[in-house]
């Protein structure tokens, strides 16, 4: 006889218990929630920071651990302002909180409300030994620190090709001035990250710029924010030698802008970003054309203010020449009165020296008188000798000094054009003399205006006068520039 159970009635170790409850899964994360919340309602949990991070709502996460375990926590942004220690990665700390679940993704954290410094993280110590290390050897000096290019022709970048990273630094250079950029793909972390960036640095920093590849003007090496374990790779020696020996200048430009790597120190210039990295290395170009053409339009009126300058003081130092004119009608009245004397003088001397020898004759006999009629002819002819070639010479010299004289004068007149070429006027009164106040002008007084192109007639109907009357002039010379 074949004996049947139904599946109610099925029991043992290995078989169904109909008297279990049935929970829905909602039911039993509630369940497991309350258990945990209750048996640990508050607790002090010891471990290390790691990939501690503030989201934009300002709530924090991070991960605590030791050597065998992880287990999440978090920070709700109301307890992070009241926390007396700001947790950082690779902390060892002591957090106060309570142990609750997560339902939606069936894990358990911890809610910390406060926390305690325990010691030193492992993982810290071990930088800041290394750090020592490094520092001790000269590798971070500032002496060793070169100058960024101004405006680098070639950048190399040191990064990974598949990151937001080498994106974010092609659209700022765009952006800001386009330069060639040259990268060189490295994983930038995890087995062999480490090496490979030194590999990268030191290739750069060997090429010649011979061959097809241009030797870059400057270096990035750079990588997204992490936790202190994503960017072990940049703490480690090999690349923090590579950096310090490249003869390239090199901008650090690892993690977010709170996140510090060893290679910071040993390069050039710290950038707190990738982005930022961008913009220390070149200019933007719309703000050196706006400072070129500032200078040139700076440029431009410092001439225009020079050039004006000479003007003015060109013009000032004509006015305080002589009158050309009237010092060529002086020369021209002395050189006539000169002429005259000297023909009066010849005309002189001749009769004289004839009465001279009249006399002589009387008085002399006719062997004497001949004797000194013929010495007198010779001494006339040797004053007529002399006296052409000086004669001579007086009217060279006077001829050159009236060339001088009409040369002064051509180049004042010419003077005087331009100044009324541009617009001004010369005007003088019935008899001829130059006005140059409007007191001299008299109501219904005729005038003679000059242009640069002739004279007109005038008749001045009114006057009118902004400053008073001054003192009258002392009397000058007609015909005198005034």
């Amino acid at each position: 006889m074949t004996e049947s159970h139904s599946p109610s009635m099925v029991t043992g170790s290995g078989g169904l218990r109909p008297n279990l409850p049935e929970y829905t899964v909602s039911e039993l994360s509630q369940a497991v929630k309350r258990a945990l919340e209750t048996d640990f309602g508050h607790v002090r949990v010891r471990g290390e920071i790691s990939g501690f991070k503030r989201v934009a709502s300002g709530h924090c996460y991070l991960t605590l651990k030791d050597a065998e375990s992880n287990l999440d926590g978090v920070i709700w942004r109301t307890a992070f302002g009241r926390l007396a220690v700001k947790p950082e990665d690779g902390m060892d700390v002591v957090c106060i909180g309570r142990i609750t679940t997560y339902p939606g993704r069936s894990k358990y954290q911890l809610i910390i409300e406060a926390i305690e410094l325990a010691g030193v993280g492992a993982l810290l110590k071990l930088l800041e030994e290394r750090k020592k290390k490094l520092a001790a050897e000269g590798l971070f000096d500032n002496a060793h620190k070169r100058k960024l290019p101004y405006l680098p022709d070639v950048i190399g970048v040191v990064t990974s090709p598949t990151g937001a990273v080498i994106r974010d630094i092609l659209h700022r250079l765009s952006d800001r001035f386009p330069r060639r950029v040259l990268v060189w793909p490295v994983p930038v972390q995890g087995e062999g990250a480490a090496e490979a960036i030194a590999a990268a640095i030191t290739g750069f920093d060997a090429l010649d710029g011979a061959g097809a590849v241009p030797r870059p003007d400057l270096l990035i090496v750079a990588r997204g924010g992490g936790s202190l374990e994503d960017l072990m790779a940049f703490n480690e020696e090999v690349v923090v030698r590579a950096a310090a020996s490249c003869t390239i200048p090199l901008i650090s430009a690892v993690g977010h802008e709170t996140d510090t790597t060893l290679i910071d120190f040993a390069a050039d210039r710290r950038a707190p970003t990738p982005t930022a990295a961008a913009e220390m290395a070149v200019p933007v170009r719309l703000e050196l054309v706006a400072d070129v053409a500032a200078f040139a339009h700076r440029l431009a009126q410092a001439l225009v203010r020079f050039i004006g300058d000479k003007f003015v003081r060109v013009e000032g130092l004509a006015r305080g020449l002589p009158d050309p004119r009237s010092l060529l009608e002086t020369a021209l009245q002395r050189l006539d009165d000169r002429s005259e004397r000297l023909r009066l003088g010849i005309a002189a001397l001749l009769r004289l020296r004839g009465q001279s020898v009249q006399a002589l004759g009387r008085m002399l006999r006719r062997d004497i008188l001949e004797r000194e009629v013929g010495r007198l002819r010779d001494g006339v002819a040797n004053l007529a000798e002399r006296l052409a070639p000086a004669a001579a010479r007086l009217m060279q010299q006077r001829e050159i000094a009236l060339a001088g004289a009409a040369g002064r004068l051509a180049s004042w007149r010419q003077a005087q054009n331009k100044v009324l070429e541009r617009g001004y006027v010369l005007v003088r009164d019935a008899k001829g003399a130059v006005l140059t106040s409007a007191h001299a002008v008299v109501p219904g007084a005729d005038l003679a205006l000059e242009f640069h192109d002739g004279k007109v007639a005038a008749r001045a109907i009114s006057r009118e006068t902004d400053k008073p009357a001054r003192l009258p002039a002392p009397k000058r010379e007609q015909g005198k520039l005034l």
